[in-house]
């Protein structure tokens, strides 16, 4: 198992783009897929697209993020790739809905944004678990749900 302590840097920094980049060509730059929600994590076993098993032990002053370079040397590179998020979109049709909807998203501590008058709900699985948990206010229509990705969810 591959132990990381730190971060090297980005991918786009130049001490790294030109060896990330001949590294590519020889199909030797490994990749950590990783979901939005795992990038605040610190700590971590993982594995990469490749096979290779990770442990991930970041100090306080660093976080993962999309392009992050976990380990450059002669010959391979493993950089991190975050998945695009999926958002729920939910748009009450009052003021009363809205209420509802509001605690239930608190108390099943949904991570959510704001659009508008819309609650946008982090996808961390299943739609319908996320539908289910809501009870009548989608199947009443009294709140419209609409599946959004990271770049409809500005």
């Amino acid at each position: 198992m591959l132990r990381i302590e730190h971060i090297l840097g980005s991918r786009v920094e130049e001490k790294f783009a030109s060896a990330l980049h001949d590294l590519e060509h020889e199909g030797a730059v490994d990749v950590l897929p990783l979901a939005p929600g795992d990038v605040s994590r610190r700590r971590m076993r993982a594995q990469t697209r490749a096979g290779e098993d990770l442990a991930i032990s970041l100090p306080r002053d660093q976080a993962l993020f999309d392009g992050a370079v976990l380990l450059l040397e002669p010959g391979r590179a493993i950089v991190v790739r975050v998945n695009a998020e999926r958002w729920l979109q939910l748009s009450p049709r009052s003021i009363s809905d809205a209420v509802e909807l509001g605690y239930h998203a608190g108390n099943l501590h949904w991570r959510v944004r704001f659009a508008g008058e819309s609650l946008l709900v982090a996808l961390e699985g299943p739609v319908d678990n996320y539908v289910a948990r809501l009870g009548t206010l989608v199947s009443d229509r009294r709140v419209a749900a609409a599946v959004l990705a990271e770049g409809d969810a500005a």
